[in-house]
């Protein structure tokens, strides 16, 4: 299987160097980075091309771009992992366009796109007779778009609940368990590298809401939009607030919630009991899907990092794989 890989930030280079590391039968014919691109319909050397990328080097020709990488190599699959735009979606959105009009499946960690333009995108791709794949948009590792397509198969979502940003988890997580200010957790999460210079992403519950918005397209395809979740974050919390659910036995958790039967889709900090399969500690993040025959399943699972992603997106290779590639 071959497959061209855009975006060699922290989860491009986790995915091609588990590509490299792993015998699983893909070959990357081309790649880019936000600088350059290389074309090698026999297969890209990874390891030199990750050694270059460590040096501060270009992955290949600077006068090869990530359009060029779409519309001119050799791939059967085009794995889209640039930087996030929630507001326009580009340029990831133009190049899952470009590549499902060249009838070739795309799998993406990109929100932007999926966030935005999902139904749109699935429509283009059944046209083309190609996969859309998006597992690593929503909680790192945990295979949540695999549960409801495979696992829960047959079953209706009646609702579902989630702790789906690290950044706010582990500051929760501080914040209750040594009684550290807002503040102060926050700096913790910036020196472990858990929060950006710039947390507005996270603790402001967007982050949170354009996942919610994903899987609500994904479940119920009714095409909501950032805008229509109720959203609150934490950088408001206290640490008093976190000592008084304490007191009841309780936490606090950033928990998104779609609940159609009551026209319910939030973001917002809640008091748990401390025993509740949503009070996750650290980075981990934990789904609840409620449904009619399963009940209640509910996946915990590493939400972010380069490899955990990396995960995610080679479980949707694999998938197109198996199913489109090998029958072809």
């Amino acid at each position: 299987m071959k497959v061209a890989l855009i975006g060699l930030g922290s989860v491009g280079r986790g995915v091609a160097g588990m590509i490299a590391k792993k015998d699983l039968g893909i070959t990357i014919t081309g790649i880019a980075d936000s600088r350059s691109g290389l074309i090698d319909g026999g297969g890209v050397d990874i390891p030199a091309l990750l050694a270059r990328k460590k040096e501060g080097g270009f992955c290949g020709d600077q006068t090869i771009s990530s359009a060029d990488i779409v519309k001119k190599a050799d791939y059967d699959a085009l794995i889209e992992v640039t930087p996030t735009d929630a507001l326009s979606g580009e340029p990831a959105t133009g190049y899952i366009r470009s590549a499902i009009s060249r009838k070739k499946h795309v799998v993406t960690s990109n929100k932007g796109p999926i966030s935005l333009f999902l139904n749109e995108l699935r429509m283009a791709a059944r046209k083309n007779g190609v996969a859309l794949r998006y597992e690593a948009t929503v909680a790192g590792a945990i295979p949540i778009m695999h549960t409801l397509e495979d696992g829960l198969a047959g079953n209706e979502i009646l609702a579902l609940y989630g702790v789906l940003n690290g950044t706010c988890n582990f500051i929760l997580t501080r914040m209750a368990a040594e009684g550290l200010t807002y503040e102060q957790a926050l700096m913790e999460a910036r020196e472990m590298g858990y929060a950006e210079a710039d947390p507005t992403y996270d603790v402001q519950g967007i982050d949170a809401a354009i996942k919610l918005v994903i899987l609500a397209n994904t479940i119920w395809g009714n095409g909501v939009k950032l805008d229509g979740v109720d959203r609150t974050g934490i950088d408001l919390l206290t640490a008093d607030a976190l000592r008084l659910a304490e007191d009841e036995g309780c936490t606090i958790r950033l928990i998104a919630e779609a609940i159609p039967r009551k026209k319910i889709l939030r973001v917002s900090p809640r008091i748990i009991g401390k025993n509740h399969p949503l009070v996750v500690d650290g980075t981990l993040n934990a789904l609840t899907l409620e449904t009619d025959m399963a009940r209640e399943i509910t996946l915990i699972g590493r939400g972010a990092g380069s490899v955990e992603t990396a995960s995610a997106i080679i479980g949707d290779l694999l998938y197109i794989r198996d199913r489109y590639v090998q029958r072809a």
